[in-house]
């Protein structure tokens, strides 16, 4: 069963290995993205409403309407490890 993995910064979906972060280590994080996490730390100090502010144009131009993408991110990111 294949399952679907988000990264727990930014809720990307994490598909494929390349797109996983990287643990101090050098090791793949299965629990955060590359764009967040590198070399075993965040990859940008911000609060989640400046993790909002930078995925929500990603989300755009992927399709998604502004007002879903910040809604989305705005119920999502509350959940994910980073800022519970």
């Amino acid at each position: 069963m294949n399952t679907q993995t988000f990264c727990q910064s930014c809720s990307m979906p994490i598909f494929e290995d390349a797109l996983k972060g990287t643990k101090a280590d050098g090791s793949r994080s299965d629990e955060f993205c590359t764009y967040c996490y590198q070399k075993g730390t965040f990859t940008q100090d911000v609060t989640m409403t400046e993790m909002i502010e930078i995925c929500v144009p990603h989300m755009v131009k992927s399709g998604m309407p502004e007002k879903e993408a910040r809604t989305l991110l705005k119920t999502t990111l509350p959940n994910l490890a980073r800022w519970k």
